[in-house]
Order: C-alpha cells, then structure tokens, then sequence
C-alpha cells in the first residue's frame, strides 16, 4: 500500500486508499481493460494515474488527461509504461485532435461539474466513428437521496434516467449496467454464471477469471414447468449488525458491566456537575 499524498484534499482516489471505493474503481477498470485491449484509449479524469497505468498493460497505447496540475505531474513520475502519456487538459476541452481514440474512459468525472452536454460533445469528437465510451457516475437516487450524503466534490449529480437520456443523445447503442459494494451470498444460474466474470488484483494489476468458485449448488427439479428464479444477493449487513447488537446487549446484561456502570456512573456526573460550574 501506498503512503498517503502530502495535501491529499479527499476528492481523487489515491493508492493508498482500501476498502470499498477502491474495490469500486479497480472493478471498473478491470471491465474497462477487457474493452481496451490493442486500443488507443483516453483516460479523462485520470487522476493519480494508476487506472492508466493498469489499461496501459493491454491498450496499444493510453492518454491520461487531467485538469490537476498536481495529478498530472505526480502521475507522470510515478508512471513510466513506454505506451503511456499524461497531459494537463479540461473534460471540456480535451487536448487532443478529432477522432483520435478508439475507446474512451471516464470514471466518476461527469458528476464533478455542470457541463455535461460540452463533455459528452468533447468525447464524441476525439471518438473515432465506432468508437467506445465507458463512464460511470453514482446514482443520485441511492448515493445522495437514500442516504442524505452530501459529497462536497459533486457539482451535479444524475438520477439513472437522467444519464440514460444524456448519452442517447450522442451515441445510438446503450447499455446501462448497475454496481453496488455487497458482502453476502450471490446465487445465479447457469445462463448467468456462464457469462460472470471474477475480477481480482490491486493498484499495480487487476486480473479476472471465468471461473465462479460456487461453494455450494442448489437445485430446483420438477417434471413440469420449471419457475424462474433470478439472480439474487442476501448481503451480510443485516446479519453482522444483529450479531454485534447481541453481543452489546449481552454486555450490558452481564454482572460485571452492571457493577461497574454502579461504580463510574458518580463520577461521570461529577464531572458533569464541575463543567457546569465553570
């Protein structure tokens, strides 16, 4: 793991970081890979750098752009791969001449500004004709509204049907795919596992297989119709969150925790009683 940037201001992922945003990223760019391989790729948002760098190990060659001018400058020192490149440049305004890529990344960018009709003018023109775009941004529904986050970084955030229709706008095929962070049980069908793919890796290099690893096979047999089940996930959340709520209400009920609220709780009002009086 990384050491933490000097001045690090919180709204770029760096290699120091762990944990689910990281997994988020990385999981991205492991799809992304599968898209660039032999290709000219523009990374817009770059960063840090380290999702160039991992689709520079398959691209024919990269273009980080970036408008930090810190980002770029640390990137370019920390990465050296002969087919990569950073340059200092606006979503808005891409250093780059026309039609120029093949495929085009940008993840968790659009939301940072207001101007997302001049971004997505930009992109279609450095795109060749058949070019492709891979771009994320959060859901404001579940990211903003659900939870009554506020991401001090974000200009203008998009509910799905929003993105939807600003991308249709400029490219005629869409496909919209959904991503959340889950600890739990999966459970798919054959038609599904034989299309999943396992991703796993680091900063330095992201990896996949087709292989499912099931450690367990259901199954549903009849000499009718058979029903349909989905995919579907029971995420562990809940679980944990009652076997940790049991464990506090296990303390609490024992002897020792009662005697020892018996014996503090004077102190604490105490000290209560002496912040007041000053």
């Amino acid at each position: 793991m990384a050491e933490k940037t000097p001045n690090w201001d919180g709204e770029r992922l760096e290699t120091f970081i762990s944990g689910s945003t990281a997994i988020e990223h990385l999981h991205r760019y492991g799809i992304a890979q599968q898209l660039c391989l032999g290709k000219q790729v523009l990374d817009v948002a770059s960063g840090e750098g380290y999702g160039s760098n991992l689709l520079a190990k398959v691209a024919s060659s990269v273009t980080g752009v970036d408008i930090s001018e810190k980002a770029i400058s640390d990137a370019k020192k920390k990465y050296h791969a002969s087919n990569l490149t950073f340059h200092l440049g606006s979503c808005n305004d891409i250093p780059l001449p026309e039609n120029c890529v093949d495929v085009v990344v940008s993840f968790e960018t659009i939301e940072h500004h207001a101007e997302h009709q001049k971004m997505l003018s930009e992109i279609k023109r450095v795109l060749r004709p058949d070019g492709i775009l891979i771009i994320s941004t959060p859901d404001k529904k579940n990211y903003s509204d659900a939870t009554g986050y506020n991401n001090p970084f974000h200009v203008k955030e998009l509910y799905t049907d929003e993105f939807r229709n600003l991308l249709k706008e400029y490219f005629a095929n869409l496909d919209i795919y959904y991503q959340r962070i889950l600890n739990g049980s999966l459970v798919v069908s054959d038609a599904v596992i034989a299309g999943c793919t396992h991703f796993f890796g680091d900063y330095e290099n992201v990896s996949s297989t087709a292989d499912f690893q099931a450690v367990y096979n259901i199954a549903i047999a009849s000499n009718a119709t058979l029903p349909r089940i989905g995919t579907s996930i029971f995420p562990d959340a809940d679980v944990w969150q009652q076997v940790a709520n049991d464990a506090i209400n296990r303390v609490k009920a024992s002897n020792s925790y009662r005697l020892g609220n018996f014996l503090l709780k004077p102190l604490s009002l105490f000290k209560q009683w002496t912040s007041k009086s000053r």
